[in-house]
């Protein structure tokens, strides 16, 4: 996959980690008391998730977009069909976060844990553990989290942007060891009933069956 294309996936998927950067340790933000209960909504919201659906518009650090259709299953569950001609599809099993490019004819899999779509599916969110809050900041509609994996590993930072009355989620930017973002934004985010398991399964598509 090329590396753009790759950052297109990042923003949704992976920033994956690599031996061949290294990252400095995060330093937590000291929070105030306000900072704290916003943190603690944030928390509670996540984890009350269950099944939703929506549309997204991402925005790579040159400034293209690209859009498509999101579905969540919590724990451990999303799907992202990307709207031609971008060809791309995220799908996280709950274990791996797999991504096929039909342009390319390419198939990436990654350990769910690695990558930012973690903190939103993890089964019990702890925003508290496993992660570094770096950073607090308002919105004028809401606020924003700003997080970095405790073991690192994970490469860069995810922003979380919430709204407020009632809080929901509003969408999120990855920001990469080099400073580049990409910026997703959710609309008709809802909460919807059951979703078809089949949604969260992507194999290699280039595999034909009956081949080893």
């Amino acid at each position: 996959m090329t590396n753009r294309r790759f950052l297109l996936a990042a923003g949704l998927a992976a920033a994956i980690a690599s031996p061949a950067f290294a990252q400095t340790a995060p330093v937590p933000a000291k929070l105030t008391a306000e900072q704290q209960a916003l943190l603690n909504k944030a928390t509670a919201y996540i984890q009350g998730l269950s099944s939703a659906k929506g549309r997204f518009v991402q925005t790579d650090a040159r400034g293209t977009q690209t859009q498509g259709t999101f579905y969540l299953q919590r724990p451990g569950k999303a799907r992202f069909a990307y709207d031609p001609p971008a060809g791309l599809l995220v799908v996280s099993n709950g274990n791996n976060v797999n991504i096929f490019d039909s342009r390319l004819k390419t198939y990436e899999s990654y350990p769910l844990s690695k990558t930012p779509l973690n903190l939103l599916l993890a089964r019990e969110v702890r925003l508290d553990r496993g992660v570094v809050i770096t950073e607090i900041r308002p919105l004028a509609d809401g606020f924003t989290i700003v997080a970095q994996d405790a073991k690192r590993q994970a490469l860069g930072k995810i922003s979380l942007d919430f709204s407020n009355g009632p809080i929901a989620l509003m969408g999120w930017t990855v920001t990469d060891i080099k400073g580049g973002q990409i910026r997703v934004r959710l609309a008709d985010f809802a909460e919807t009933g059951a979703l078809d398991p089949k949604l969260f399964v992507l194999t290699d598509p280039r595999r034909k069956v009956g081949r080893p």
